[in-house]
């Protein structure tokens, strides 16, 4: 009897997987921090035999080398891609035993990278699962314009071959088990439920039911922007990444903390943003620890940027700690967790800004007062419609062009209210007048403000 367990990496949008059977298990895309990993098989009271890469990683940094090198298991990685360590190579239609009477069969399925590989799981010759990594996803397929700008059309294509090929060689009932697709910017859409199966996927997968050139005009068609942070995780991957550091950042006073920010480090509050908007260090930026945190910290902070974090509770700094090491992020300058009032040096204050809802903006709007409005949401979220007059600068951009924001208080929004903390963050870190909308974009239609919409007209 086999088992599959899923770990979920809900930061970054991804899974990870241990599978096997009563006595060694397999692991597929495991994390930077391997532990957890080491602790689920452990749970199960197997070995691990093997663990294996679907592909070289865009989004985040792998812990495949270093639980392979732990743990003795063998490590697969697809023989095309190019890496600096020893491993495993694997080729389309290799095998290997992972238990009596369970195999793991590679297939090739290249579109996601070039030399993307997929794992069948067989139990006595039947195929029960397929690991698909980046290829076929819940309702989607990875997307293919991460490896080089001039493949995205031909790797395209080879997404769609690959997904057929997967539908044409397993059965309807074999579980489809992805690594990208819940949240992660390596899909070309979002995952259109929690689990999937071959059969279903034939049914409503684009990939599946449109022709090739249907498909690849749409899908890139949609791909939106790339998170500047995955320039430095497939290098990373491919020269063997270092073993993961979690103990303990030293502790910053608020002395320590002033002198970095005027050195021009990055001091990042983790508490909630309605924390943070009520009081906080002049000069630091709101990551919120429980939002999207290795995603958009990754994405907007200088790579290699010194960084100071601050949280309510150790708790919540240790699994930033995790969670930032995830992306290459390994080990803040500092840390200080508690009472923000010991955060700032004697003598100085804690600095606030409102949070409103849209509504808000409609009253004001109603009195004829004027503000700049700042969306902060992706170009293709703008595209659905957008208020009326506003400023449009995505919050990944915000940072090195915070001078073309007009002058006079800024109320800044984006689809839900945690990128608009991020936004407001950085503007009042930038000494403007802010005003965040914590809000559901739904909303802004509901209070009345007026909307454009770029295909239609209003």
């Amino acid at each position: 009897m086999f088992f599959v367990d899923t770990l979920e990496f809900e930061g970054l949008g991804n899974r990870g997987y241990v599978a096997g059977g009563p006595g060694a298990a397999v692991v597929v895309d495991p994390p930077r921090d391997i532990d957890q990993v080491i602790a689920t098989a452990a749970r199960r009271g197997v070995r691990i035999a093997y663990v294996v890469e679907t592909h070289v990683h865009n989004d985040y940094v792998s812990g495949g080398l270093e639980l392979a090198r732990v743990t003795g298991a063998a490590y697969l990685v697809p023989a095309g891609a190019h890496v600096r360590f020893d491993r495993t190579p694997v080729a389309d239609g290799d095998t290997v035993t992972v238990d009596e009477g369970l195999t793991l069969r590679a297939l090739a399925t290249p579109g996601h990278t070039p030399h993307h590989t997929s794992y069948v799981l067989e139990e006595d010759e039947r195929g029960v699962a397929v690991f698909t990594g980046g290829s076929l996803l819940i309702g989607s397929v990875g997307r293919p314009d991460l490896v080089e700008p001039r493949l995205p059309e031909r790797l395209a294509r080879a997404q769609h071959a690959s997904a057929q090929r997967l539908a044409d060689e397993l059965e309807d009932d074999v579980a489809v088990l992805p690594t990208h697709g819940f949240g992660s910017f390596c899909s070309s859409s979002q995952a259109t439920g929690d689990a999937t199966t071959v059969g279903r996927e034939r049914r409503t997968n684009d990939a599946l039911t449109k022709d090739v050139d249907t498909f690849v005009t749409e899908m890139l068609a949609r791909l939106d922007d790339v998170p500047a942070y995955y320039a430095h995780m497939g290098p990373a991957n491919a020269a063997g990444p270092a073993p993961v550091d979690l103990t303990a950042p030293r502790r910053a006073d608020g002395e320590e903390i002033a002198s970095r920010l005027a050195a021009g480090e990055w001091v990042v509050d983790l508490r909630s943003r309605v924390a943070f908007a009520e009081g906080h260090v002049a000069g630091s930026f709101n990551f919120e620890g429980d939002g999207h945190l290795a995603t958009y910290l990754a994405w907007l902070i200088p790579w290699g940027k010194p960084v100071t974090l601050l949280a309510g509770t150790p708790e919540q700094l240790a699994d930033a700690q995790r969670e930032l090491a995830r992306v290459g992020i390994d080990r803040p300058a500092a840390a200080a967790t508690g009472d923000p009032a010991g955060w700032v040096r004697a003598g100085e204050q804690l600095v606030s800004f409102p949070r409103v809802r849209f509504v808000d903006l409609a009253e004001l709007r109603g009195r004829g007062e004027q503000v700049v409005v700042l969306d902060v949401r992706r170009d293709a979220e703008r595209a659905g419609g957008f208020i009326e007059g506003s400023v449009h600068i995505p919050v990944h951009e915000l940072h090195g062009r915070v001078g073309e924001v007009p002058g006079g208080t800024v109320w800044v929004h984006c689809a839900g209210g945690m990128r608009a903390a991020i936004a407001a963050s950085l503007l009042d870190a930038a000494g403007r007048d802010v005003v965040a909308v914590d809000d559901g974009f739904d909303a802004a239609v509901e209070a009345g403000l007026p909307l454009t919409r770029p295909d239609n007209g209003r």
